[in-house]
């Protein structure tokens, strides 16, 4: 198959998944990609990040500190959770602009796509977490299947949608994110879904995957951040997609400046100036995946 060629010549996958893949993430909302991205990639990746840790704990005041425009949304000793990290450093950048996770999205969301929000997580295991007792997790949603998704093809659509990397290895006790596996077609209330996944577990679905996996997922789907109970930090970089006439999140649009810098072929789909020329593009099931470098 040909790559998605807009017109300002940014190239990206289409399809981007396997049909395998593709069904898998019909039916349970949720595939893991492993290896998204090279050794290189994860590695600059995660010096950004610490730099980024580092220079935001230096402040007297964390909680409310802004560099280079990130905050932390949250603020504890064992989990830190950034909020706006697309302007910190070229490696996240690339990152969130990267060809086949950018076409990954795409595909999910049904057509082009802006940068609705950049986010990351470095988090260790609670140290008052009680690790005898049941498991339980805050599950949550960013959109309803009644309100954000869509069939074409015969194929699910969501229209926010997450691509969340994984840094660091996710073995079994290392707190990979959690989702309750089918619950982004279900419409019935949140709390019932999640009471029936506690009821039976197995359909809890945690992510094992080697680090520069790549978790796709629509926010229709439960989910929620995993319990750490060994001794080994996580750290994820997570881009959220929308079609491109919604609106970033509160706090996440890109500043002037930093849209201003941005090369021209990318300016859409970090500013959303495309707003309301969506191009739609649906792939059927039986479509191979574009390969290619």
């Amino acid at each position: 198959m040909e790559s998605e060629t807009a017109p300002n010549g940014f190239k990206r996958p289409f399809p981007a998944l396997t049909p395998a893949q593709r069904y898998h993430l019909d039916v349970l909302g949720y595939v893991v990609i492993p290896n998204t991205l090279t050794q290189d990639e994860v590695g600059r990746l995660l010096e950004a990040m610490y730099r980024l840790k580092r220079d935001l704990l230096a402040s007297n005041d964390p909680a409310k500190a802004v560099v280079r425009g990130c905050r932390l949304s949250r603020y504890r000793p064992h989990h830190l959770h950034f909020a706006h990290v697309l302007e910190t450093d070229p490696a996240l950048f690339d990152y969130l602009t990267h060809p086949r996770l950018v076409g990954m999205a795409e595909e999910l969301v049904g057509g082009t796509v802006r940068l609705e929000e950049s986010e990351a997580i470095l988090n260790a295991r609670d140290p008052e977490a009680d690790l005898n007792a049941p498991l339980r997790y805050g599950f949550h949603t960013g959109t309803r299947p009644d309100i954000g998704t869509y069939t074409e093809n015969g194929l699910y659509h969501c229209t926010f949608v997450k691509t969340l990397t994984n840094l660091t290895e996710l073995g079994p006790e290392d707190g990979g994110t959690v989702v309750i596996a089918g619950s982004h077609k279900v419409r019935c209330k949140r709390e019932d879904i999640v009471a029936c996944a506690y009821e039976d577990r197995s359909l809890i679905h945690q992510v094992i995957a080697p680090a520069g996996s790549t978790l796709l997922f629509g926010e229709a789907l439960i989910h929620a951040t995993g319990q750490i109970r060994s001794d080994r930090e996580r750290v994820i970089v997570i881009g959220g997609y929308t079609p491109t006439m919604f609106q970033a999140w509160n706090g996440q649009e890109p500043s002037p400046e930093f849209v201003g810098r941005t090369p021209e072929p990318l300016k859409p789909l970090i500013s959303g100036s495309d707003r309301w020329r969506w191009q739609q593009r649906h792939r059927s099931l039986d479509m191979p995946a574009e390969t290619g470098p």
